[in-house]
């Protein structure tokens, strides 16, 4: 799903799906009285969340961290509900077998770290990450889902789009009220420039840390004339890194969030990008949704995270490390 313009700041479209928006809470609302009480594990569950839909950098986010629990010698497992798979799981995933289409994309991108679980039930899927010797499960999202109780709950917000117009899905882009989130959360952290005042607006709701994307491209790419195509909730941050690089945009293909791509449009794009003596690129995410012959006439720019606060990853995980 592509976020709709009218999600990134207030409208005349925003105010009028406000009255839908009751509805979607109340819904939720609903399902988390019907959930009973949160399961708790055995081990120190840690969940990254947001509140918006789409991108604000969970993933990253949670690769980071397990890579700081694998050096302090904790055997983290990751679980993910497998977006836009088949599988249903519990599945421990395996990038030499499984595909985007059987487990989605972010759990090959996860599975580069740690073992990593596709579950639609998360709590199967957490017993069963158990069993394979971890000792803290890392959720990359799940903060919405009350089923399993967690131990340290962190908010991702992107810092150029913050919480858009404000308003709850349909009429913007808020999973939950921005209140009703900040009063679950442990920490929040801020990825990017804080462009929209949420130092301001989260105030002393809890901590704040922050940190940055940053890029591993070829460095011959730097100069270069590129065609670019993503198929992510904002593809637009991804040119604008592009950009930053210094390469030289002569052309851009969105697509869906999650899209899968098939032969014929990896062959158009690059057949596009060769007439104008380009490279075609895209998102490590987009990447590992390409057909697997068609991902050498590909280029992608990888990324992690730097932290403002070199002992951010200490003061963060610090909970854990006391339950566990």
């Amino acid at each position: 799903m592509r976020a709709p313009e009218f999600w990134h700041a207030s409208s005349k479209t925003g105010r009028m799906l406000s009255p839908l928006s009751v509805l979607w809470r109340a819904g939720a609302a609903l399902r988390n009285c019907g959930a009973g009480s949160p399961w708790k594990a055995s081990v120190p569950v840690l969940c990254i969340g947001n509140l918006t839909a789409g991108g604000a950098g969970k993933t990253p986010l949670a690769i980071d961290l397990t890579r700081a629990l694998l050096v302090k010698g904790y055997r983290p497992n990751l679980l993910s509900r497998g977006y836009g798979g088949t599988l249903q799981g519990p599945i421990l995933v395996d990038p030499n077998i499984h595909s985007a289409s059987e487990v989605g994309d972010e759990p090959l991108l996860l599975a580069e770290t740690a073992p990593t679980w596709v579950s639609r039930d998360r709590i199967a899927g957490v017993t069963q990450a158990v069993k394979n010797a971890a000792n803290i499960i890392v959720m990359d999202d799940g903060f919405q889902n009350p089923a399993i109780a967690k131990t340290l709950s962190i908010l991702t917000i992107d810092g150029g789009y913050g919480f858009g117009n404000g308003r709850v899905i349909p009429a913007g882009p808020l999973r939950e009220t921005i209140a009703s989130g900040l009063a679950r959360c442990d920490a929040v952290v801020i990825i990017g420039e804080d462009q929209r005042g949420l130092t301001q607006e989260i105030d002393n709701a809890c901590p704040i840390y922050r940190a940055r994307i940053v890029t591993y491209p070829d460095p011959k790419m730097a100069g270069q004339k590129v065609v670019a195509f993503a198929g992510i909730a904002r593809p637009s941050k991804f040119y604008s890194t592009l950009q930053e690089l210094g390469c030289e945009i002569v052309g851009t293909q969105d697509f869906p969030d999650h899209h899968k791509f098939d032969p014929d449009e990896v062959i158009k794009i690059c057949d596009h990008a060769y007439q104008l003596g380009a490279i075609p690129v895209t998102t490590q995410k987009d990447y590992v949704r390409l057909p697997e012959k068609a991902r050498a006439l590909i280029k992608t720019i990888r990324i992690s995270l730097e932290w403002e606060d070199a002992n951010a990853h200490e003061r963060l995980l610090e909970k854990l490390y006391v339950d566990g």
